[in-house]
Protein backbone atom coordinates (compact mmCIF):
# COMPACT_ATOMS: atom_id res chain seq x y z
CA UNK A 1 0.00 0.00 0.00
CA UNK A 2 1.47 3.33 -1.10
CA UNK A 3 1.28 6.71 0.72
CA UNK A 4 -0.90 7.92 -2.16
CA UNK A 5 -3.40 5.14 -1.51
CA UNK A 6 -3.51 5.98 2.19
CA UNK A 7 -4.22 9.61 1.28
CA UNK A 8 -6.95 8.50 -1.14
CA UNK A 9 -8.72 6.46 1.56
CA UNK A 10 -8.59 9.38 3.99
CA UNK A 11 -9.92 11.75 1.32
CA UNK A 12 -12.83 9.41 0.59
CA UNK A 13 -13.76 9.12 4.26
CA UNK A 14 -13.61 12.89 4.78
CA UNK A 15 -15.70 13.50 1.67
CA UNK A 16 -18.52 11.26 2.94
CA UNK A 17 -18.30 12.82 6.41
CA UNK A 18 -18.82 16.28 4.90
CA UNK A 19 -22.54 15.49 4.78
CA UNK A 20 -22.87 12.49 7.13
CA UNK A 21 -22.11 13.66 10.65
CA UNK A 22 -21.37 11.86 13.88
CA UNK A 23 -20.97 8.25 12.71
CA UNK A 24 -17.30 7.68 11.69
CA UNK A 25 -17.48 3.94 12.45
CA UNK A 26 -20.46 3.52 10.10
CA UNK A 27 -18.50 5.30 7.36
CA UNK A 28 -15.46 3.10 7.97
CA UNK A 29 -17.59 -0.05 7.83
CA UNK A 30 -19.00 1.13 4.52
CA UNK A 31 -15.50 1.68 3.12
CA UNK A 32 -14.46 -1.77 4.37
CA UNK A 33 -17.22 -3.30 2.24
CA UNK A 34 -16.25 -1.25 -0.82
CA UNK A 35 -12.59 -2.27 -0.63
CA UNK A 36 -13.59 -5.89 0.00
CA UNK A 37 -15.80 -5.96 -3.15
CA UNK A 38 -18.78 -6.52 -0.86
CA UNK A 39 -22.40 -5.36 -0.71
CA UNK A 40 -23.95 -3.38 2.13
CA UNK A 41 -27.37 -3.56 3.79
CA UNK A 42 -28.19 -0.44 5.81
CA UNK A 43 -31.12 -1.06 8.16
CA UNK A 44 -32.69 1.44 10.52
CA UNK A 45 -35.83 3.47 11.17
CA UNK A 46 -36.88 6.13 8.63
CA UNK A 47 -35.14 9.50 8.72
CA UNK A 48 -31.80 8.32 10.15
CA UNK A 49 -29.85 9.02 6.95
CA UNK A 50 -29.59 5.60 5.31
CA UNK A 51 -30.12 6.87 1.77
CA UNK A 52 -27.99 9.94 2.41
CA UNK A 53 -25.03 7.79 3.52
CA UNK A 54 -25.31 5.45 0.53
CA UNK A 55 -25.69 8.32 -1.94
CA UNK A 56 -22.79 10.25 -0.36
CA UNK A 57 -20.50 7.28 -0.97
CA UNK A 58 -21.75 6.89 -4.55
CA UNK A 59 -21.19 10.60 -5.26
CA UNK A 60 -17.66 10.33 -3.85
CA UNK A 61 -16.71 7.72 -6.45
CA UNK A 62 -16.32 8.62 -10.13
CA UNK A 63 -18.32 5.53 -11.04
CA UNK A 64 -21.50 4.74 -12.94
CA UNK A 65 -24.26 5.17 -10.34
CA UNK A 66 -27.87 3.98 -10.56
CA UNK A 67 -30.71 4.14 -8.05
CA UNK A 68 -33.79 1.92 -7.81
CA UNK A 69 -36.66 2.99 -5.59
CA UNK A 70 -38.17 -0.33 -4.54
CA UNK A 71 -41.98 -0.39 -4.48
CA UNK A 72 -44.62 -3.12 -4.23
CA UNK A 73 -45.25 -3.12 -8.01
CA UNK A 74 -41.61 -3.31 -9.11
CA UNK A 75 -40.82 -6.26 -11.42
CA UNK A 76 -37.59 -8.28 -11.70
CA UNK A 77 -37.12 -7.02 -15.28
CA UNK A 78 -37.20 -3.44 -13.92
CA UNK A 79 -33.97 -4.35 -12.14
CA UNK A 80 -32.12 -6.64 -14.54
CA UNK A 81 -33.37 -5.47 -17.94
CA UNK A 82 -35.62 -6.77 -20.68
CA UNK A 83 -35.37 -8.09 -24.25
CA UNK A 84 -37.14 -5.87 -26.79
CA UNK A 85 -37.93 -6.81 -30.37
CA UNK A 86 -36.02 -4.71 -32.93
CA UNK A 87 -38.02 -4.62 -36.20
CA UNK A 88 -34.99 -3.44 -38.18
CA UNK A 89 -32.71 -6.22 -37.03
CA UNK A 90 -35.65 -8.67 -36.83
CA UNK A 91 -34.46 -10.00 -33.50
CA UNK A 92 -34.78 -9.40 -29.79
CA UNK A 93 -32.23 -7.00 -28.29
CA UNK A 94 -31.40 -6.94 -24.58
CA UNK A 95 -31.88 -3.57 -22.91
CA UNK A 96 -29.81 -3.53 -19.67
CA UNK A 97 -31.55 -2.50 -16.46
CA UNK A 98 -30.17 -0.27 -13.71
CA UNK A 99 -28.26 -3.18 -12.17
CA UNK A 100 -25.61 -2.59 -14.84
CA UNK A 101 -23.76 0.03 -12.79
CA UNK A 102 -20.67 0.26 -10.61
CA UNK A 103 -22.69 1.41 -7.60
CA UNK A 104 -26.36 0.43 -7.30
CA UNK A 105 -28.50 2.05 -4.61
CA UNK A 106 -31.40 -0.29 -3.85
CA UNK A 107 -33.52 2.06 -1.77
CA UNK A 108 -36.00 0.48 0.69
CA UNK A 109 -35.36 -2.95 -0.77
CA UNK A 110 -37.78 -4.69 1.61
CA UNK A 111 -40.77 -2.74 0.28
CA UNK A 112 -40.96 -4.96 -2.81
CA UNK A 113 -41.95 -8.60 -3.22
CA UNK A 114 -39.48 -11.46 -2.55
CA UNK A 115 -39.60 -12.28 -6.28
CA UNK A 116 -38.22 -8.85 -7.19
CA UNK A 117 -35.78 -8.86 -4.27
CA UNK A 118 -34.31 -12.08 -5.68
CA UNK A 119 -33.55 -10.38 -9.00
CA UNK A 120 -30.30 -9.21 -7.38
CA UNK A 121 -29.13 -12.69 -6.29
CA UNK A 122 -27.13 -13.71 -9.36
CA UNK A 123 -25.57 -10.28 -9.77
CA UNK A 124 -24.52 -10.03 -6.14
CA UNK A 125 -22.94 -13.48 -6.10
CA UNK A 126 -21.60 -14.04 -9.60
CA UNK A 127 -21.32 -10.45 -10.92
CA UNK A 128 -23.37 -11.36 -13.96
CA UNK A 129 -26.98 -11.44 -15.14
CA UNK A 130 -28.62 -14.22 -17.18
CA UNK A 131 -31.47 -13.29 -19.50
CA UNK A 132 -33.03 -15.38 -22.28
CA UNK A 133 -30.20 -17.90 -22.06
CA UNK A 134 -27.47 -15.28 -22.44
CA UNK A 135 -25.05 -14.26 -19.68
CA UNK A 136 -24.22 -10.56 -19.36
CA UNK A 137 -21.24 -9.60 -17.15
CA UNK A 138 -21.66 -6.68 -14.76
CA UNK A 139 -19.11 -3.84 -14.69
CA UNK A 140 -16.29 -3.81 -12.15
CA UNK A 141 -16.42 -2.75 -9.43
CA UNK A 142 -20.03 -3.72 -8.72
CA UNK A 143 -21.38 -2.76 -5.30
CA UNK A 144 -24.97 -2.91 -4.06
CA UNK A 145 -25.88 -0.42 -1.34
CA UNK A 146 -29.32 -1.44 -0.09
CA UNK A 147 -31.42 0.31 2.54
CA UNK A 148 -34.37 -1.14 4.41
CA UNK A 149 -36.75 -0.30 7.24
CA UNK A 150 -37.14 -2.66 10.22
CA UNK A 151 -39.55 -5.52 9.55
CA UNK A 152 -42.16 -4.39 12.03
CA UNK A 153 -42.96 -1.42 9.79
CA UNK A 154 -46.08 -1.86 7.66
CA UNK A 155 -45.60 -2.81 4.02
CA UNK A 156 -42.25 -4.58 4.35
CA UNK A 157 -41.19 -8.07 3.21
CA UNK A 158 -38.31 -9.88 4.96
CA UNK A 159 -35.32 -10.57 2.73
CA UNK A 160 -34.74 -14.30 2.09
CA UNK A 161 -31.84 -15.86 3.99
CA UNK A 162 -30.00 -16.56 0.73
CA UNK A 163 -30.00 -12.85 -0.12
CA UNK A 164 -29.09 -11.72 3.39
CA UNK A 165 -26.03 -13.98 3.24
CA UNK A 166 -24.90 -12.23 0.05
CA UNK A 167 -24.62 -8.91 1.83
CA UNK A 168 -21.07 -8.45 3.06
CA UNK A 169 -22.12 -6.36 6.06
CA UNK A 170 -25.28 -4.99 7.62
CA UNK A 171 -25.17 -1.56 9.26
CA UNK A 172 -27.47 -0.15 11.89
CA UNK A 173 -26.76 3.57 12.07
CA UNK A 174 -28.71 4.81 15.09
CA UNK A 175 -29.45 8.38 16.09
CA UNK A 176 -26.59 10.91 15.82
CA UNK A 177 -25.01 12.43 18.95
CA UNK A 178 -26.75 15.61 20.10
CA UNK A 179 -23.96 17.96 18.99
CA UNK A 180 -23.87 16.40 15.53
CA UNK A 181 -27.64 16.60 15.17
CA UNK A 182 -27.33 20.30 16.02
CA UNK A 183 -24.78 20.62 13.19
CA UNK A 184 -27.24 18.90 10.85
CA UNK A 185 -29.84 21.52 11.75
CA UNK A 186 -27.44 24.47 11.45
CA UNK A 187 -25.96 23.29 8.14
CA UNK A 188 -29.39 22.26 6.79
CA UNK A 189 -28.01 18.97 5.45
CA UNK A 190 -30.26 17.59 2.68
CA UNK A 191 -29.93 15.47 -0.45
CA UNK A 192 -28.98 18.68 -2.26
CA UNK A 193 -25.90 18.79 -0.01
CA UNK A 194 -24.98 15.30 -1.24
CA UNK A 195 -25.41 16.34 -4.88
CA UNK A 196 -22.74 19.02 -4.38
CA UNK A 197 -20.10 16.44 -3.42
CA UNK A 198 -17.30 15.92 -5.94
CA UNK A 199 -15.74 12.51 -6.71
CA UNK A 200 -12.40 11.75 -5.05
CA UNK A 201 -11.71 8.23 -6.41
CA UNK A 202 -11.84 6.87 -9.94
CA UNK A 203 -12.90 3.35 -10.97
CA UNK A 204 -9.25 2.39 -11.48
CA UNK A 205 -8.29 3.64 -8.01
CA UNK A 206 -11.13 1.68 -6.39
CA UNK A 207 -10.00 -1.52 -8.15
CA UNK A 208 -6.38 -0.90 -7.12
CA UNK A 209 -7.41 -0.41 -3.48
CA UNK A 210 -9.46 -3.61 -3.59
CA UNK A 211 -6.37 -5.43 -4.80
CA UNK A 212 -4.22 -3.76 -2.11
CA UNK A 213 -6.64 -4.86 0.63
CA UNK A 214 -6.15 -8.47 -0.41
CA UNK A 215 -2.38 -8.10 0.13
CA UNK A 216 -2.65 -7.03 3.79
CA UNK A 217 -0.76 -9.57 5.92
CA UNK A 218 -2.80 -11.96 8.05
CA UNK A 219 -0.90 -13.96 10.65
CA UNK A 220 -1.84 -17.64 10.82
CA UNK A 221 -2.88 -17.24 14.45
CA UNK A 222 -5.47 -14.58 13.53
CA UNK A 223 -6.85 -16.74 10.72
CA UNK A 224 -7.20 -19.53 13.32
CA UNK A 225 -8.89 -17.02 15.66
CA UNK A 226 -11.49 -16.24 12.98
CA UNK A 227 -12.12 -19.93 12.38
CA UNK A 228 -12.59 -20.64 16.09
CA UNK A 229 -15.23 -17.89 16.31
CA UNK A 230 -16.99 -19.31 13.25
CA UNK A 231 -16.98 -22.84 14.68
CA UNK A 232 -18.41 -21.62 18.00
CA UNK A 233 -21.36 -20.02 16.15
CA UNK A 234 -22.18 -23.42 14.65
CA UNK A 235 -22.05 -25.13 18.05
CA UNK A 236 -23.66 -22.45 20.25
CA UNK A 237 -26.88 -23.31 22.08
CA UNK A 238 -29.86 -21.49 20.63
CA UNK A 239 -28.34 -21.07 17.16
CA UNK A 240 -30.11 -22.88 14.31
CA UNK A 241 -27.80 -21.72 11.51
CA UNK A 242 -24.23 -20.66 12.23
CA UNK A 243 -21.79 -18.79 10.04
CA UNK A 244 -21.19 -20.30 6.59
CA UNK A 245 -17.82 -20.44 4.78
CA UNK A 246 -19.01 -17.39 2.80
CA UNK A 247 -19.36 -15.57 6.11
CA UNK A 248 -15.93 -16.61 7.40
CA UNK A 249 -14.35 -15.50 4.10
CA UNK A 250 -16.20 -12.18 4.36
CA UNK A 251 -14.72 -11.58 7.84
CA UNK A 252 -11.25 -12.54 6.60
CA UNK A 253 -11.45 -10.02 3.75
CA UNK A 254 -13.15 -7.44 5.95
CA UNK A 255 -10.42 -7.35 8.59
CA UNK A 256 -7.80 -6.97 5.86
CA UNK A 257 -9.67 -3.96 4.46
CA UNK A 258 -10.17 -2.54 7.97
CA UNK A 259 -6.42 -2.71 8.63
CA UNK A 260 -5.74 -0.98 5.31
CA UNK A 261 -8.18 1.83 6.14
CA UNK A 262 -6.32 2.32 9.44
CA UNK A 263 -3.08 2.69 7.47
CA UNK A 264 -1.59 -0.71 8.39
CA UNK A 265 -0.33 -3.51 6.15
CA UNK A 266 -1.02 -6.15 8.82
CA UNK A 267 -4.09 -7.34 10.74
CA UNK A 268 -4.63 -7.11 14.52
CA UNK A 269 -7.06 -9.15 16.66
CA UNK A 270 -8.93 -5.89 17.36
CA UNK A 271 -9.77 -5.69 13.65
CA UNK A 272 -11.56 -9.03 13.98
CA UNK A 273 -13.53 -7.86 17.03
CA UNK A 274 -14.60 -4.62 15.33
CA UNK A 275 -15.78 -6.32 12.14
CA UNK A 276 -17.35 -9.41 13.68
CA UNK A 277 -20.84 -8.00 14.34
CA UNK A 278 -21.32 -6.08 11.06
CA UNK A 279 -20.29 -9.20 9.12
CA UNK A 280 -21.93 -11.93 11.25
CA UNK A 281 -25.11 -10.66 12.91
CA UNK A 282 -27.37 -10.79 9.84
CA UNK A 283 -26.10 -14.30 9.08
CA UNK A 284 -26.86 -15.87 12.47
CA UNK A 285 -30.26 -17.57 12.74
CA UNK A 286 -31.23 -17.97 16.40
CA UNK A 287 -33.96 -20.26 17.68
CA UNK A 288 -37.12 -18.39 18.59
CA UNK A 289 -35.74 -14.93 17.79
CA UNK A 290 -35.76 -12.80 14.65
CA UNK A 291 -33.94 -9.84 16.22
CA UNK A 292 -30.50 -9.62 14.63
CA UNK A 293 -29.87 -6.04 15.63
CA UNK A 294 -26.92 -4.79 17.70
CA UNK A 295 -28.84 -5.38 20.95
CA UNK A 296 -30.70 -8.56 19.98
CA UNK A 297 -30.33 -12.22 20.94
CA UNK A 298 -27.81 -12.92 18.15
CA UNK A 299 -25.62 -10.05 19.38
CA UNK A 300 -25.60 -11.44 22.92
CA UNK A 301 -24.58 -14.88 21.66
CA UNK A 302 -21.79 -13.35 19.59
CA UNK A 303 -20.58 -11.34 22.60
CA UNK A 304 -20.39 -14.56 24.62
CA UNK A 305 -18.42 -16.27 21.86
CA UNK A 306 -15.98 -13.36 21.51
CA UNK A 307 -15.50 -13.40 25.28
CA UNK A 308 -14.76 -17.13 25.38
CA UNK A 309 -12.38 -17.55 22.41
CA UNK A 310 -8.75 -16.90 23.40
CA UNK A 311 -7.31 -13.84 21.67
CA UNK A 312 -4.00 -14.53 19.86
CA UNK A 313 -0.98 -12.65 21.13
Amino acid sequence: MTPEQVASIQALQKNVERVFYGKPEAVKALLVAVFSSGHVLIEDVPGIGKTLLAKALARSLACNFQRIQYTSDLLPSDVTGVSVYDPGAKQFVFKPGPIFANVLLADEINRTSPRTQSALLEGMNDFQISADGVTHPLPKPFIVLATQNPFEFEGTYPLPESELDRFFIRLSIGYPPREDELRILRDNVTMESVDRLTPVLTVREVLDLQAAAGQVRMDASIAEYILQIVERTRQAAGVDIGISPRGSLALYRGVQARAMIEGRDYVLPDDVKLMCKPVFLHRLVCRGSTDRGPNGHAARILDEILGSVPVPV
